[in-house]
């Protein structure tokens, strides 16, 4: 009996781990030292993360450790795009972090490239905003999702529906 085996790739933010994420940096900037008697804060709203920071140099702080509470959270940083920093109200500085939902098309393909250059047993196919692999040989799913893993894209991906 051969049956047929299948993962997708994704790529989306787990909204709990990233209102966690944004829970700890509020805490963190509320007891640090250098962020004491400032503005600096970091709001959630519904998908998009506001940083406001005293200047430039201070927004900068606070990317650092809004960075590295997803980190800890294990989400990847590669799903964040920042928009420029822009002055704010009260002379404070401005920057919003948007979440990246599902893959470009263009990614998909360089994906679907990616796994096709191995000459592996399996199929590969764009389904919308993700990427289906299926395969007989749960192996070569395997080798396919530490392929990509180790492609080092610019775009983060999760693997998800493995069956």
């Amino acid at each position: 009996m051969a049956s047929e085996h299948s993962f997708d790739i994704v790529c989306k933010a787990d909204l709990e781990e990233l209102r966690n994420a944004v829970q700890h940096t509020q805490k963190e900037i509320a007891n640090r030292f250098d962020f004491k008697n400032g503005k600096s804060s970091i709001e959630l709203d519904k998908e998009d993360v506001t940083l406001i920071g005293d200047d430039e140099f201070k927004l900068g702080q606070l990317r650092d450790v809004f960075e590295s509470k997803l980190i800890k959270r294990g989400l990847s940083i590669k799903l964040i795009k920042y928009s420029e920093p822009e002055a704010a109200a009260k002379l404070t500085v401005r920057q919003t972090a948007s979440f990246q939902k599902g893959i470009a098309q263009e990614d998909a393909k360089k994906i679907v490239k990616h796994l096709k250059d191995l000459k592996l047993k399996v199929q590969v196919s764009i389904q919308g905003d993700q990427v289906r692999v299926t395969g007989k040989d749960k192996d070569e799913l395997q080798v396919c999702i530490q392929a990509v893993n180790s492609a080092n894209f610019d775009f983060a991906c999760q693997f998800t529906n493995y069956r």
